[in-house]
C-alpha cells in the first residue's frame, strides 16, 4: 500500500464515529442485558422470596382466623379477600428495599450504575422482575385462604387491573424509598415500621368502620387499605364502596413512587 493510501486509511479510521450509546435500540439492548442480570441474580433467592410472600399472605390470613371465637361468613370473606393484599405488601415495601440495601452494602448497586447503560433500563428491569415475583405468591395466598375459610367469591374482570396496579404501586413506592434513603439500615427501620402499621392498624382483613374516625381517615390516605379495597372489589360484588377513589389513591402513590425513582436516577452521579 502506498504512503498516500495508508494515510488516507488511517484518517478514515480515526474519524469513524463510535458506536452510538443512545436511542431506543440502545435502551432496549441495555434493558435486555439488565433483565438477564436481574433474573440470573434472582435464581439464588427468587424461590425463597416466593415462599415467604405466600407464607406472609396465607399465614396471616390463617392467624387472623384464630383471633375470632367464631368465623362468620362476613369475616371469612374479609380475611380471604385481604390475603392477596397481605402478600403483595411485603415484597414491595420490605423485600425489594432489603435487596437494594444488600446490593448497596456489597457494592453491586454502584457497580451497576457505573455501567455504560441507561439507569432507567436497570430500574425497569428490577420493576419487571419484582412484578413477576409478586403476582404468583398473591394468587397462592388467595387459594390457601379460600381453602381455609370456604368463602364464596365472585371474581370479575376488575381483578386484573386491581392486582396489577397494586403490584406496580407497591414496587414503585418501595423502589423509590430504597433509592431516596441512602442508608440501608435506616431503610430497614422504615420497612419494619411500615409492616407494624400494616399488620396492626390497617383495615385489610376487617371493615374500616371498626377503627376510630381519625384512624379511618388516615388509612384511607395510605395505600394499604386501598389495596384491599380494589382487590376485594375484583373478588366480590357489593361488599365495598368508593372503589374509584381507592383506584385514584393507588395511582397517586404509584406516580409518586415512579417520580421519586426518576428523580433519584437522574440526580445521582
Amino acid at each position: 500500500m502506498s504512503p498516500l493510501a495508508l494515510r488516507s486509511s488511517t484518517r478514515q479510521t480515526a474519524v469513524s464515529p463510535p458506536a452510538l450509546r443512545s436511542g431506543p435500540s440502545y435502551w432496549v439492548a441495555s434493558f435486555e442485558a439488565m433483565l438477564r442480570f436481574e433474573f440470573g441474580k434472582a435464581r439464588q433467592w427468587g424461590l425463597m422470596m416466593l415462599v415467604i410472600e405466600t407464607m406472609t399472605g396465607a399465614g396471616m390470613a390463617l392467624i387472623y382466623g384464630f383471633f375470632y371465637p367464631h368465623i362468620t361468613a362476613e369475616r371469612a370473606l374479609y380475611i380471604t379477600t385481604g390475603a392477596p393484599a397481605l402478600a403483595l405488601i411485603p415484597i414491595g415495601f420490605v423485600m425489594l428495599p432489603g435487596s437494594i440495601g444488600a446490593d448497596k452494602l456489597a457494592g453491586t448497586f454502584d457497580y451497576l450504575w457505573s455501567l455504560p447503560s441507561p439507569r432507567s433500563a436497570q430500574a425497569t428491569a428490577s420493576f419487571l422482575l419484582y412484578a413477576l415475583l409478586a403476582l404468583p405468591g398473591t394468587a397462592l395466598a388467595l387459594l390457601v385462604a379460600m381453602w381455609r375459610y370456604g368463602a364464596h367469591l365472585a371474581p370479575s374482570p376488575l381483578l386484573v387491573p386491581a392486582a396489577v396496579l397494586c403490584a406496580l404501586m407497591a414496587i414503585s413506592v418501595g423502589y423509590g424509598l430504597a433509592l431516596a434513603v441512602p442508608n440501608p439500615l435506616v431503610m430497614n427501620l422504615i420497612a419494619n415500621a411500615l409492616m407494624f402499621v400494616v399488620l396492626l392498624f390497617s383495615p385489610i382483613v376487617f371493615p374500616a368502620s371498626q377503627l376510630p374516625g381519625w384512624l379511618d381517615w388516615v388509612q384511607r390516605v395510605l395505600p394499604f387499605y386501598n389495596m384491599a379495597v380494589v382487590v376485594r372489589a375484583g373478588l366480590t360484588s357489593g361488599v365495598v364502596s368508593n372503589v374509584a377513589t381507592s383506584f385514584l389513591v393507588l395511582v397517586a402513590w404509584a406516580v409518586a413512587g415512579f417520580a421519586t425513582t426518576a428523580w433519584v436516577v437522574g440526580r445521582r452521579r
